[in-house]
């Protein structure tokens, strides 16, 4: 690959352990752009998206110390359908923004993109090859239950909200089980080996579609 970064897009279902397995990434030694944290930091820092946020929910979507106002906000999304579009149209272009200058910075042959929401945001066209994390339904849903002490019928309304596992398996181009099985260990050598040295490597849990 020369000296071309490549750039892998991480999604996977709530509960799937998706930042979990991009921390082992890290831990090998992989830089990691975390897009919903780094939404939640430019919600705050980035001046042009404070102002398009306020313009479009009102004053009230902070707090007199610059923080964001989660009620009102909740408040705003949950009032109409559309709003969270809204929301994402001016959120999803300054990740885009934040990711390619974080991006110009890295010195890794390969690093990897965490989002939840890769293909529903667009932000595949900004990554190489794509991994899916998955895990069985009802694992996810008793992660999801402990993590945040939640019945059933939340989480469950929770997996609903986002995008069919079916079709994200159908778009992904590698995929990692976090089954809470599966050896997770070797799964993460394999794709580190196949993403490093493609001809040598995918394993049977491991898939190049």
């Amino acid at each position: 690959m020369g000296n071309k970064v490549l750039k892998v897009g991480v999604t996977g279902g709530i509960g799937s352990g998706k930042s979990y397995v991009c921390a082992l990434f890290r831990e090998k030694g992989f830089p990691v752009y975390h897009c919903d944290e780094q939404a939640k930091r430019l919600m705050v820092e980035d001046a042009q998206l404070v102002g398009s946020l306020k313009a479009l929910v009102g004053n009230d979507a902070y707090l007199q110390d610059g923080t964001l106002n989660k009620k009102v906000v909740a408040s705003f999304l949950f009032s109409d359908a559309g709003n969270a579009q809204r929301i994402n149209h001016l959120v999803h272009p300054r990740v885009k923004d934040d990711f390619l200058q974080w991006l110009d910075r890295q010195t890794a042959s390969v690093v990897f993109m965490e989002s939840a929401i890769l293909f529903e945001s667009g932000f595949e066209s900004l990554v190489d090859t794509t991994l899916m994390v998955f895990a069985p339904l009802q694992v996810r849903l008793q992660r999801v239950m402990q993590r945040d002490a939640i019945t059933e019928e939340v989480a469950m309304s929770r997996v609903k909200a986002q995008m069919d596992e079916q079709e994200k398996l159908r778009k992904a181009d590698l995929l990692v089980i976090n089954d809470g099985t599966s050896d997770l260990e070797s799964q993460i050598n394999e794709t580190i080996a196949f993403l490093t040295a493609p001809s040598e490597g995918s394993g049977s849990v491991i898939e190049d579609r």
